[in-house]
């Protein structure tokens, strides 16, 4: 898979992220927000064979720390690793970009992307800032080792 940073408008990142919304919206976990994007996040598109299949997005929190924001895989690409290579991507973006701390929020309802945090090394967390209070609501940390230079 390919890895690349996309512009908050690029029309592959909304179709992927229009495609997220439909599947927690039918789940019964969406939020009914349209997806706003923001030119403070850095966003990552995995492409296979031409045809961009995942996303991922990573916004800068208080000093030393990010936010992973989402992590999608289209259905029929999931299963192969990519969200795995996805992680990877923000974690090393985020490194050398001042903060070794990531932390992220995800649904108690979809114990696939829990699974998946937990065996990337994520610890679970109290809640913090607008998840604080939200009973729908697990948080993540994971804390990088610094860089060698």
């Amino acid at each position: 898979m390919l890895i690349e940073s996309r512009p908050a408008l690029d029309p592959e990142l909304a179709a992927l992220v229009t495609a997220q919304q439909r599947e927690l919206a039918e789940a019964g976990a969406g939020t009914g927000k349209v997806f706003e994007p923001h030119d403070d996040v850095a966003y990552l598109i995995g492409v296979v064979n031409g045809r961009a299949v995942a996303c991922t997005a990573w916004q800068a929190l208080e000093p030393g720390v990010a936010e992973v924001l989402r992590m999608y895989v289209r259905p029929a690409h999931r299963g192969h690793g990519l969200a795995r290579q996805l992680i990877v991507a923000v974690e090393e973006e985020a490194l050398a970009a001042g903060r070794p701390v990531i932390r992220l929020e995800t649904g108690v309802y979809l114990p696939a992307a829990i699974a998946l945090y937990q065996s990337s090394g994520y610890r679970q967390i109290p809640a913090f800032g607008i998840y604080a209070g939200n009973p729908g609501s697990v948080c993540f940390e994971k804390r990088l080792p610094a860089l060698v230079q």
